[in-house]
């Protein structure tokens, strides 16, 4: 089920055709828009007419508080994952609380689901949310980002963006890009030098879902360590954090970041580590 919230004006009808193209290509699937409601739900329909029974529901928004709270809401209500997209957030977090700003093209997105993993395991979803977006970025614009544990999205000007895992009875995993921003907040950056327009970012997010979707998939015990330690911005370089110092040199089967220090080897698995570049 696809759902567009209102407000769509001006041009609500030119607005869901350029939100929807992406979907009918990404998914094999016809949308279809029933009129006379505020709130846009619709199907997504096969070449033969029949219901497709997606894997997720979406909701495409232009603004929302938070990406985060809509998806978990949704999941919640309807048992099924559930994916909420939107251009700009108003009251966005990142970890720890962080605020989010937006850039003047941004990409807001989360997903809720139950993960069919031991929740002993739930802490390495970050990073694998990471190696989607990752994937998903070099797909659409054949840009190459590195991964700074656990969950910065980085290019060599700055960051481009973070993912937020956020966990009660399912998991909640947020995605947020700076797709373009002509004056980036200080340490940010974007990931493109012109505006690529409002269609990009649903499917954009689409593909970094089904990505998320398809390697939960595999099992907690296959996740793509070594992919993420081959885009690791964070390995073989010193880092710090608020009571040590080292070098990183590994990431653990369970998602630690392994840094070797004067005093031996620490795994760390949680709080804010610092590159020193």
């Amino acid at each position: 089920m696809l759902t567009i919230k209102s407000p769509l004006v001006p041009g609500p009808f030119r607005l869901f055709t350029e939100l929807t193209q992406p979907l009918d290509a990404l998914l094999g699937a016809h949308v279809s828009l029933p009129l006379g409601s505020p709130r846009f739900t619709v199907g997504l329909f096969d070449s033969g007419g029949s219901l497709l029974d997606t894997r997720y529901d979406i909701e495409l928004l232009l603004t929302v508080p938070s990406t985060q709270d809509e998806a978990r809401l949704t999941q919640e209500r309807s048992g099924r994952p559930a994916l909420v997209v939107a251009e700009a957030q108003s009251a966005g977090r990142g970890r720890s609380g962080r605020q989010w700003t937006n850039a003047d093209r941004s990409m807001a997105a989360s997903l809720a689901f139950r993960p069919n993993w031991d929740r002993s395991t739930w802490g390495l979803l970050p990073l694998v949310a990471g190696v989607a977006a990752r994937r998903a970025i070099a797909d659409a614009f054949e840009v190459v980002v590195e991964l700074k544990w656990p969950n910065d999205l980085l290019v060599p000007l700055g960051k481009v963006g973070g993912i937020l895992a956020e966990a009660s009875e399912a998991v909640t995993i947020g995605c947020g890009l700076n797709l373009w921003w002509a004056e980036p907040a200080k340490g940010a950056a974007s990931l493109l030098g012109q505006d690529p327009g409002p269609s990009v970012v649903e499917s954009l997010a689409a593909g970094w879902a089904s990505t998320v979707l398809d390697l939960v998939e595999l099992g907690s015990g296959s996740w793509p360590r070594d992919e993420y330690i081959d885009a690791s911005a964070t390995i073989g370089h010193e880092v710090c954090w608020t009571d040590g110092a080292g070098v990183a040199i590994d990431i653990g089967s369970d998602g630690a970041l392994i840094v070797e220090t004067p005093g031996g080897a620490v795994e760390l698995r949680s709080g804010d580590v610092h590159l020193r570049r």
